[in-house]
């Protein structure tokens, strides 16, 4: 796809529900289509979604090896509950790595997040031509500008967004309307949960984000930076020059 192809199939997708969004591109994509989940609310509604409907989308997750035990619950009762699998992607560290490794999180956590998921995650995506994510505009500013469909600049491939448009109303009515599992975590005051070291509780009134890596300016672990779908909105450089079609 071109970057006009992708700007003009944004454009027709921006008011369509994340289901026909998600099954369009399994549709165009498939079997080179996969999504990797956090086991967030929005990421346990699109697994939901991918098995209500039998889409061919791959699943995995990235094992950083420092999730809650929460986290690794949901992801066996998931499997459970739908009869699926999702492969875990875990960090390879060489020698010099994994010396640095041990609770980096506290010294460098853009390290550690580069480490323990941005690599892992660009070598898996290699072998695929698009990917899904579970992001939502109003979950921060640097995904506002987010489209349904895009280019990303930095893996290399069309990343997919279904729930772009939903808001935080939206999520809870889908969650509630078909009893998708969740981490009991959110209960218990953690609305965003990533690595252990690195979520704490939020306070009522906080951002939802707030207990992501708290006290520190980072606010995202580099999956999901900016520039990586600018190009789909404005056509550049880093655009795809023409990726052969799936």
């Amino acid at each position: 796809m071109t970057s006009t192809e992708l700007a003009t199939w944004a454009a027709a997708l921006e008011e369509r529900p994340p289901q026909e969004i998600l099954a369009l591109a399994a549709e165009r994509f498939a079997p080179r289509l996969t999504f990797a989940t956090g086991f967030g609310r929005e990421g346990c509604a699109l697994v939901d979604m991918v098995a209500r409907f039998h889409l061919a989308v791959d699943l995995f997750t990235l094992d950083t090896g420092v999730l809650f035990p929460e986290t690794y619950a949901l992801w066996s009762r998931l499997e459970r509950h739908y009869g699926l699998t999702i492969r875990a992607v875990r960090p390879r560290f060489t020698l010099a790595e994994a010396d640095q490794v041990h609770r980096l999180w506290e010294s460098d956590p853009d390290r550690c997040c580069e480490l323990r998921k941005v690599t892992p995650l660009r070598a898996e995506l290699s072998s695929f031509d698009a990917w899904v994510t579970a992001i939502r505009r109003e979950q921060t500013p640097e995904r506002a500008g987010a489209r349904p469909v895009e280019w990303d600049a930095k893996f290399g491939l069309v990343k997919v967004n279904p729930l772009v448009r939903w808001t935080e109303a939206d999520l809870d009515a889908y969650l509630t309307r078909h009893g998708v599992p969740v981490n009991p975590l959110h209960a218990q005051g953690y609305p965003s949960i990533g690595c252990q070291p690195c979520t704490t509780k939020v306070a009522a009134g906080e951002d939802p984000r707030a207990g992501r890596w708290r006290g520190r300016e980072k606010t995202e672990c580099g999956l999901h930076t900016r520039h990586a779908w600018a190009a789909a909105a404005s056509p550049s450089p880093s655009s795809p020059p023409n990726p052969q079609e799936p």
